[in-house]
């Protein structure tokens, strides 16, 4: 079972930042371990400051929910099911893109999210360092 730490982190980020630059556009990276601990956060140059607590936020929805973050955008519109759940857990859920978390022998072993740019960007900065990761594998 593939550990999270620091060595991995900073490969999924050079992966994420890799997709950010091809798309044009600045953003912030983070990764952490199963627990929601962060292990990194990179914010390029010039990126927006609110979305390093945004990236931070996404990675550990993901982690808490054991699902992209993606997929609570349409239970949690009003009169949806899971209307409302974004008050929980002191603001911290994160009902759109951007945070994935990362798989290995159907458990969570950490997640990472991007922010930073319209959210379908965030989506493909966030699944170029899953690639990176499933590559590793």
């Amino acid at each position: 079972m593939t550990k999270m730490n620091l060595e991995l982190a900073k490969q999924l980020i050079e992966g994420a930042e890799k997709k950010a630059a091809e798309l044009g556009i600045q953003m912030v990276i983070s990764v952490v371990d199963e627990g929601g601990n962060l292990i990194a956060v990179h914010r390029m140059d010039d990126a927006w400051l609110a979305s390093v607590d945004i990236a931070q936020n996404k990675v550990w929805t993901s982690v808490a929910l054991k699902m992209p973050t993606s997929n609570l955008a349409e239970a949690t519109v009003p009169h949806a099911e899971l209307y409302g759940l974004n008050t929980t857990n002191n603001g911290r859920l994160v009902l759109f893109g951007g945070g994935i978390p990362l798989v290995e022998n159907d458990k969570v072993i950490g997640a990472v999210g991007a922010s930073g740019s319209a959210v379908e960007h965030d989506i493909q900065v966030a699944q170029a360092a899953v690639d990176v990761f499933e590559n590793l594998k």
